[in-house]
């Protein structure tokens, strides 16, 4: 078996399709194989279908390959042109690339598997990629996704932000709460970028949302209201972000009070905040015995632990009357408190009230997007960051969109 034999059968080269050189350059660890048609072929015309004489010939284009051995294998042809009397003159796609690709279908599968486990830096230092084409095959491969993708609304929705870089640069997250895929990414977290999201679909198609989790942020609820039928029965305001406030609270009294012991030399609450902030069950063993003669001291922060830990009963009902039963018991106490930051927010959620109770309807919150956020998170570290919006919004379809990335026949 001669090179071009081999290489017709490694690079699966079909008829009319034919290997016609192989040039190695072991000193460069380097292969180069030429492909060309069989003379006289006719390929069918790309617009109408109808078989087509070869007009002329691009420019010689050349494509990677997966490597042959140790060497870098690459592909050169000088793709055929037809003249079709209906459409004229149309190019012919190479069959082992995508169009527009300077990588094979098989080595785009590699690049797309191995970005799946390392950040582009290592994709490039591991294949020895480009920066720009290593990029160019992550956004084809989304954007090969994101068009294979069915439109369609997903029943249940969670709606969350996450931060590009420091200094309030945001982005929306819309995620599909059962099957667990990011389905946008938007720019910002304004009422605008979430009203784009659902500006693609008809009335028809977002009345069949069933709910949709988010946090108490303003804009998210006024673009929910604007174009989601029944919006006021949908929204399920996040657990978490509920509980986040009272939480922070709670750290407010602390350091309040913390500053105030310190001015009288006593240190009682130095280095306690974690203490306030996790659920009492959460405290490591070796500081209950601490913890339990500060939550009995008499101490304003001792007093806002006890109402934040008394809100989780709220969540333990199943039915809403039950809970705003709960809840209306729970505000007397934490706005009769005399603790202003619980008073605050106490109000926050006596606010939000109908869409807290959602909750025991539909029974959603944002703890898949919360986990996605985590992914996308660990996804930002390995990479040190984006500064480039659009990589960013790639790598987080790429990782989490639940996309069809690879070409076909690779």
């Amino acid at each position: 078996m001669d090179d071009t034999q081999l290489f017709t059968q490694l690079l699966g080269i079909t008829p009319p399709w034919r290997v016609t050189r192989v040039a190695v350059n072991m000193a460069a660890e380097r292969i180069d194989v030429w492909v060309a048609e069989t003379p006289g072929t006719k390929f069918r015309c790309a617009g109408c279908g109808e078989p087509t004489p070869v007009y002329d010939h691009t420019l010689e284009q050349s494509w990677r390959h997966l490597d042959t051995c140790q060497c870098q294998t690459y592909v050169h042809a000088r793709l055929p042109r037809t003249a079709c009397p209906v459409d004229g003159v149309k190019q012919v796609v190479a069959p082992w690339a995508e169009g527009r690709s300077d990588s094979t279908r098989l080595f785009e599968a590699r690049i797309i598997d191995t970005a799946r486990e390392c950040d582009v830096t290592g994709v490039r230092r591991l294949l020895q990629t480009t920066w720009d084409a290593t990029w160019g095959v992550l956004q084809r491969a989304v954007a090969r996704g994101l068009a294979r993708k069915l439109r369609r609304v997903p029943a249940r929705l969670g709606i969350d932000e996450k931060a590009i870089r420091k200094g309030h640069h945001y982005e929306t997250v819309v995620v599909d709460l059962d099957a667990g895929t990011v389905e946008a990414v938007l720019d910002d977290r304004t009422q605008a970028s979430l009203e784009a999201y659902y500006r693609q679909f008809t009335p028809r198609e977002l009345a069949g949302i069933e709910a949709i989790a988010m946090d108490m942020w303003a804009p998210y609820i006024q673009a929910t209201h604007a174009w989601v039928p029944d919006a006021a029965r949908k929204i399920v305001f996040d657990k978490y972000h509920a509980v986040r406030t009272v939480i922070d609270a709670v750290d407010q009294v602390r350091r309040q009070e913390h500053k105030a012991l310190q001015a009288q030399d006593d240190t009682r609450l130095t280095g306690t905040k974690h203490l306030w902030l996790w659920n009492a069950e959460n405290v490591p063993e070796w500081r209950r015995a601490e913890f339990e003669a500060l939550k009995h001291a008499e101490l304003k922060t001792s007093r806002a632990w006890a109402i934040k830990e008394a809100l989780r009963g709220f969540w333990h009902y199943s039915y809403p009357k039950r809970a705003a039963q709960y809840f209306t018991a729970w505000y007397f106490w934490a706005t009769h408190s005399r603790l202003a930051p619980m008073i605050k927010a106490a109000k926050t959620l006596k606010r939000h009230l109908p869409n807290l109770l959602t909750y025991f309807k539909h029974w959603i919150t944002n703890a898949t997007s919360e986990g996605i956020n985590s992914k996308i998170q660990t996804v930002k570290l390995m990479a040190c960051g984006y500064r480039n919006r659009e990589h960013y919004k790639t790598v987080i379809l790429f990782h989490c969109g639940g996309l069809d990335l690879y070409p076909r026949g690779s």
